[in-house]
């Protein structure tokens, strides 16, 4: 089916319901459990304001999104720093409102990002930071999580949550001596490792009937017999708390965090950049994975975001974001258009409020299991390997954006990856004028042909330039880019560029990139960064 024939509004509703509905309650299974657990890792006081951003996200934020087939709804990614901003705020409930004030915040001024049109700015950061950043965010949530596998919760010496995820890791030997002396945490641990042992096996099921059912499920299927078996119960905390969604219902947030202005402040540039950030990246993923090969506004997706944002923030939820792992769920389960995140939501709130008594069995041990492997996910050691096949100064980049984020913070961590990139740069002789302004030339060979010289670097810090020129190119030439005289050509570039290449050829043009051969590889990899010979 040709995308021109996918409708949208309410006749793409009325064409594909049946795909979407599908895909949706689809995706609902597995948000559920996770919803839950993210909330529960963030210290929000009831997880199911977890699964109250992700109903916003669905019921409200679907119909007017710009990323047709993502899904709207809490992070794993941005725990640390819902976490972190709870316990700068003074923890408790009264860290917890604050927390809120800094999203609907921060949610404002992801609208802000929309309307002045700064959706492009995501390809500003080195994706190899990005990448590094993530795989933090990866170490972060398994160091809480293992913690929570074994039934204790880490406090430290002011009896407050641990955030910190070197004090979280250095705590580890002490959790481990609790769980041994206690045989509910002992019968905590047996679920979270058979939960475990399905997250990791999962995968390599290979009959496709048997993976079209939700590992998240399963592991709920299992895990919550085996927890009743083992005595797990809501008086031993072992077992996860919600009473009535209606209850959680209202309006929570406050804005005395203002009277901090350095940290709420902090916080709200670190909901709205890394959110935004996460967003755009995920919506570029999934255009990519489209089968009708659609592309997003991301401006306008950046506008949905944010008010959705600023909505769960008022009303207790955690912050949203275009997920990854939901949204290419539901390309999997052949959700057509964003009517099929509306349903994700819908559903949600079918089993929020009527299933509250089945939630309250679900082990705390099986959740942290799913947000282990999560974790491990983002920071699998095929990063690592993948970033060295790239070339030795990625690795570096991506090893000071690791070590700066867990040693300091999310923001300090992408921050010195993008100064090692630039750093690079100077290794490499690019001059300072062409790090942060492209100079182009476009040339018509005839009617059907142009040729496009970068007469500059082609790195990071000048892509926007790039970009723009690339964007106003029309549409269903064959088109030449030369990067013969380009100085240096990165390797944020290079992928771009690729992405580029792809989104013009689905759009009926032909791209050639040359001049490639006046440059050196610093690896084997195709999108290695080449330096001119």
């Amino acid at each position: 089916m040709k995308k021109e024939n996918i409708l949208d509004g309410i006749q793409g509703l009325k064409q594909n319901i049946s795909f979407d509905a599908t895909s949706g309650f689809m995706v609902a299974l597995l948000a559920l459990p996770l919803s839950l657990g993210i909330a529960s890792a963030s210290d929000f006081p009831n997880p199911l304001f977890g699964v109250l951003t992700a109903i916003i996200g669905g019921i409200v934020v679907a119909p007017f999104m710009g990323a047709r087939l993502t899904i709207k709804g809490p992070a794993a990614g941005l725990i640390v720093i819902v976490a972190g901003s709870i316990a700068a705020f003074g923890g408790g409930e009264t860290g917890w409102q604050m927390t809120l004030g800094a999203i609907v915040v921060a949610g404002i001024l992801q609208i802000l990002f929309g309307v002045l049109k700064l959706g492009k700015l995501s390809d500003f950061f080195p994706l190899t930071a990005v990448h590094g950043m993530l795989a933090a965010i990866g170490v972060i949530i398994i160091s809480k999580q293992l913690h929570v596998l074994m039934g204790v919760n880490p406090l430290n010496h002011e009896n407050k949550p641990m955030v910190e995820p070197l004090e979280l890791l250095g705590a580890l030997p002490t959790s481990f001596a609790k769980m041994m002396s206690n045989p509910v945490n002992q019968a905590s641990l047996l679920v979270g490792i058979i939960a475990l042992v399905i997250v990791f096996t999962w995968p390599l099921i290979k009959n496709t009937t048997i993976k079209k059912i939700p590992m998240p499920l399963v592991v709920l299927i299992v895990a919550i017999p085996l927890g009743m078996m083992l005595g797990l119960s809501q008086e031993n905390k072992q077992l996860v708390k919600v009473g009535s969604f209606f209850s959680t219902l209202g309006f929570h947030a406050n804005f005395e965090g203002f009277k901090q202005m350095g940290t709420f402040v902090q916080y709200v540039a670190l909901f709205a950049i890394i959110g935004s950030l996460e967003s755009l990246l995920t919506a570029k993923a999934i255009d990519i994975l489209d089968p009708f090969k659609r592309k997003s506004d991301f401006n306008k997706d950046l506008i949905a975001v944010g008010a959705g944002n600023s909505l769960a923030g008022l009303m207790g939820g955690l912050p949203m974001i275009s997920e990854v792992a939901r949204s290419s769920s539901n390309v999997n389960n052949g959700g057509r258009t964003r009517w099929a995140n509306f349903f994700h939501g819908l559903f949600l709130f079918i089993m929020v409020a009527f299933l509250s008594g089945v939630i309250e069995m679900i082990p705390k041990s099986a959740l942290a299991a799913l947000l282990i492997g999560v974790g491990f996910k983002l920071a699998h050691p095929r990063e690592f390997k993948h970033t060295l096949h790239i070339g030795k100064e990625q690795l570096l980049v991506f090893l000071i954006t690791i070590f700066f984020t867990l040693f300091e913070d999310l923001l300090v961590g992408i921050l010195a990856g993008m100064l090692t990139e630039v750093i690079v740069q100077v290794v490499f002789k690019v001059p300072f004028a062409q790090m942060f302004a492209a100079k182009m030339e476009v040339e018509k060979l005839d009617n059907q042909r142009m040729r496009v010289h970068v007469k500059s670097a082609a790195v990071f810090t000048n892509y926007l330039g790039i970009k723009k020129t690339l964007d106003n190119l029309p549409q269903g030439q064959s088109i030449e880019i030369d990067l013969s005289q380009a100085k240096m050509v990165d390797h944020t570039v290079m992928e771009n560029l690729h992405f580029f290449e792809n989104d013009y050829r689905n759009a009926g043009g032909h791209i050639h990139i040359v001049g490639l051969d006046a440059h050196a590889a610093l690896s084997e990899h195709a999108l290695a960064v080449r330096v001119k010979k």
